[in-house]
């Protein structure tokens, strides 16, 4: 039968306690949201909601084709341009989602014989992009440079460094620094996923190339998703103008694929310009991360102390992860569940977003959820 082994792989799924269901979000959710991304609390913001109404009633629903046709608006070379400026890089370049600009950046900057040095804790659009790549890739121990130093010293040629800037899993953050410094040592460029970064690290929430003090070096490339502190939608690679000339010649995921529809655009474009007036947005979505985290800790919790806004709380199994996680939805509070394979280390946990719009009263309430609902 056609297809027959998806009926396998999915009782192996069921078997595994591994199943993902889709849940329909209601507009009104009664739930406290400690499960999304929007690390500023941006996404219902009036500007931002604003932003994103403006541009879809000037510009229309869609962006109606590729960007090298007719899917560049004067509204996306505004964001690029305002984007590039704000975290310090000479440009940046758009795209219709983070994936995509992940699998841009990869595979247009490691050509044929070049050999990419990809961290273990990297996200899957990442590890993709690797996979797509013609390059050889060595994937190397998380966050450790002695690691890339070593991998880099077994290749002559061009060479490039993967890796996230705040890995999504338990919300660590890459030593960006001295990745630089091992890199700049072989002649290596630099590629960083700054999905987790963007809006929360660095002065004023300008990323953690930024606080690295690596923006705007003519060795780094920055990606970045438009969809989390800035809650919109897209992504973005910011680097030296060469390097986004490059991508716009060369990155398949740029050229095929429709441009970022205008309403996105707008929304992260007033959502930057919210955050550019309101810096204490990034210092405050930190301090909410460091206050549960030492919640949690005190409640007797394995809670990972984290670097930017993502707190992880380790589960014993997939089955208590998702009963834990059911559990606390069922008492008002909705938390993220990670599960392999979407862990590279196998533990199951919750996985917490410390959004700078939540007051003491709602960290308060979702620690005592989470313990009093614990496997």
């Amino acid at each position: 039968m056609a297809f027959g082994w998806i009926d396998e792989q999915a009782d192996a799924r069921r078997r595994a306690g591994l199943v993902r269901t889709l849940r329909p979000r209601p507009a009104d959710s009664p739930l406290l949201d400690l499960a999304s991304n929007d690390y500023l609390g941006l996404a219902r913001h009036p500007e931002v909601t604003e932003g994103a109404a403006r541009a879809a009633r000037t510009w229309g629903g869609g962006a109606t084709g590729s960007r090298l046709v007719t899917g560049t608006t004067e509204l996306h070379t505004e964001l690029e341009r305002e984007l590039a400026e704000f975290c310090g890089f000479e440009a940046a370049l758009v795209f219709s989602s983070g994936y995509a600009a992940n699998l841009a950046a990869v595979t247009a900057l490691a050509p044929h014989g070049s050999l990419i040095v990809s961290d273990a804790g990297n996200h899957a659009s990442l590890i993709d992009g690797c996979r797509l790549a013609r390059a050889t890739t060595q994937v190397v121990a998380h966050a450790d440079p002695e690691a890339v130093r070593k991998a880099l010293g077994t290749h002559e040629g061009a060479a490039v460094l993967v890796s996230d800037t705040v890995f999504s899993v338990d919300g660590d953050a890459a030593p960006l620094a001295r990745f630089a410094e091992v890199c700049r040592e072989r002649g290596a460029g630099v590629v960083v996923d700054d999905a987790h970064g963007l809006g929360v690290l660095g002065t004023g929430g300008r990323g953690a190339a930024h606080a690295a003090g690596l923006a705007g070096a003519d060795d780094v490339v920055v990606t970045a998703t438009l969809s989390k502190s800035l809650g919109s939608q897209g992504g973005a690679v910011l680097g030296p103008a060469r390097v986004i000339e490059h991508l716009v010649n060369a990155a398949r995921t740029f050229i095929f694929d429709t441009g970022l529809a205008p309403a996105a655009a707008g929304a992260a474009l007033a959502a930057l310009r919210l955050l550019r007036h309101e810096p204490e947005r990034a210092e405050r979505a930190r301090a909410v991360a460091a206050d549960l985290h030492a919640r949690l800790t005190t409640a007797g919790l394995e809670a990972v102390r984290p670097d930017a806004a993502v707190v992880s709380v380790r589960a014993p199994s997939p089955e208590a992860a998702v009963r834990w996680a059911a559990d606390c939805r069922a008492a008002g509070l909705a938390v993220g569940c990670f599960r392999p394979p979407s862990v590279p280390d196998g533990i199951s946990r919750l996985r917490l977003t410390a959004r700078a719009d939540l007051s003491g009263a709602q960290i308060e309430r979702a620690v005592r959820v989470i313990g009093e609902t614990r496997p």
